[in-house]
């Protein structure tokens, strides 16, 4: 065991940028109450079950869960800074359902993801978007302006996109808690599958550029 830490150390003084890429990836979740986990345990939350997926693959990330529930896009903005702290290495941003829900100006939305985008971006720190659908009850053109947000930031500042974050859940009353809208931990866990490998095509591609 002894060997082993002194191995460990002369290779981080040898190289350190063998250890700069070896350390875990540190990767934020900026979200809603979609992410945060709201009516679940702290261990069912996206973030936690998303982590415990990538060390299962022998990923190694550093998590946080930077959810907060009722949150907009605007209000992700608003928090940005103090919500992704120096050294993050990527953020997966899962906001919009709350802007959606309440039928906001989808040009709001559009403006703050923009914000985060470009200020993530400016700190050089990799982005990933998940993307939210307007709900029918407003109407073809609100949809049309509100879903067309995410593909099109995504294609404008070259940044992967995970199309609808709640792809195989959303509208399964076996999946969801009884307001109808939350994941149950077993719709967490069908998120979390469906999802892996666009997270894990992100963190190679951090994992990339810290060589």
């Amino acid at each position: 065991m002894h060997i082993a830490v002194l191995m460990l150390a002369f290779m981080t003084m040898a190289n350190p940028a063998w250890a700069e890429a070896t350390r875990p990836i540190k990767l934020v979740v900026l979200g809603d109450s979609l992410s945060a986990g709201l009516g679940l345990p702290a261990q069912d939350a996206f973030p936690q079950k998303l982590k415990k997926a990538l060390q299962a693959k022998g990923i190694a990330v550093d998590m946080t869960n930077a959810g907060v529930s009722g949150d907009t896009t605007s209000g992700g903005r608003d928090r940005l800074d103090w919500s992704v702290p120096e050294g993050t290495d990527g953020v997966i941003v899962e906001l919009g359902a709350n802007d959606a829900l309440r039928g906001l100006d989808p040009d709001l939305a559009r403006a703050a993801l923009t914000d985060i985008v470009q200020r993530l971006k400016a700190r050089k720190i990799a982005v990933m978007l998940c993307g939210m659908l307007a709900p029918p009850n407003y109407g073809a053109d609100y949809a049309a302006r509100f879903n067309s947000i995410y593909p099109d930031l995504a294609k404008k500042f070259d940044v992967p996109l995970y199309p609808f974050f709640l792809e195989g859940v959303a509208a399964d009353a076996k999946l969801n808690q009884a307001d109808g809208i939350h994941p149950t931990a077993a719709g967490v866990d069908i998120i979390v599958s469906n999802i892996m490998p666009a997270v894990q095509a992100f963190l190679g591609t951090i994992a990339e550029q810290r060589r």
